[in-house]
Formats: structure tokens, C-alpha cells, sequence
């Protein structure tokens, strides 16, 4: 089955395999939301919807736990994530300048995804590499030492 939401169209027929596949047992919602959100990217109403009502857990209690971890998304999110990040140590040697030249090469500021959904940037208090500092985590690649330019040129080469 096909559904139109937000101008995208998504096949539910790989979340419906999920959920047959996962559900009727205690303790799946949230791997059911992780298989979701690796098929579409991040978790649009009409999958959540459709995860309420193929496993009867109320919508209110499914978007109660998308919305208290962190690691689920209700937007969109670009091809490649960029996470700087700006703790102590990477903010006293110079992650405000990298965040400055993310949002100024990117033309958006954290928490935002570009029009063409290429990048979505963030910034983050802790990458637990505090010895590579300023670092940032891109496509999930840890990134060491940086400084503006080099993330430029990383973001240029990634374009």
C-alpha cells in the first residue's frame, strides 16, 4: 500500500513486514521505530500511524517514545549528517569558527537540513573523542583536529 505524505510517497509494505515480523511481543515499539526510521530516513506521521494501528499501541504512547529519544527523527534528514561538536574542549580550541563556517559554506544553521536534503548539520556537546579535538562526526566518520578550512574542503569534496 502506497500513502502521500508531506508531498513524498512512502510503501508501507516494508514497514508492514517489520511490524509482522516484530510485532505482538512486549518490548518491540522501539525496534519497530528503528527498522522504520532506517527504511524512510526518519519517521513521517503516516508511519507512525500505521505502527499504531498494526500493533495497538496508541499513537499518543508512539510518538511519546519517538519524541524521548534522541536518535528518532520527525523530519526529514539529509544524505549526509554533520555533527560538530562544540563540549569544552572542542569549543576552546575553535568549534564556534567551524560551526560559523559549516552554516555559512551550507547556507543554514544548526538543527537544519539544506533545501535539496544533501546536509543536515548539528551541533552536539559530546563526541567522546575529546583528545581529537575540535571534532565532528560526518556520515559517521569521527574527524579530528579541525579547523574551518579543512571542514570547508570536507564539505566541498562532499557536494
Amino acid at each position: 500500500m502506497m500513502c502521500q505524505c508531506e508531498k513524498e510517497t512512502f510503501d508501507l509494505e516494508p514497514l508492514d513486514r517489520v511490524i509482522d515480523e516484530l510485532g505482538g511481543r512486549n518490548g518491540t515499539l522501539i525496534p519497530i521505530l528503528q527498522r522504520a526510521q532506517e527504511i524512510y530516513g526518519y519517521l513521517p506521521p503516516e508511519v507512525l500511524r500505521r505502527i499504531s494501528e498494526r500493533t495497538g499501541i496508541p499513537l499518543s504512547q508512539v510518538y511519546g517514545v519517538v519524541t524521548f529519544y534522541a536518535q528518532f527523527y520527525l523530519t526529514r534528514r539529509g544524505k549526509c549528517v554533520i555533527r560538530q561538536c562544540d563540549g569544552t574542549a572542542c569549543h576552546v580550541r575553535g568549534a564556534g569558527k567551524i560551526v560559523e563556517a559549516i552554516e555559512k559554506e551550507l547556507g543554514i544553521k544548526a538543527g537544519e537540513t539544506t533545501p535539496d536534503y544533501r546536509f543536515t548539520f548539528e551541533v552536539v556537546y559530546c563526541l567522546g573523542s575529546c583528545g581529537l579535538s575540535p571534532v565532528a562526526v560526518i556520515d559517521n566518520k569521527v574527524v579530528g583536529r579541525l579547523v574551518p578550512e579543512k571542514m570547508v574542503q570536507i564539505l566541498r569534496e562532499s557536494k
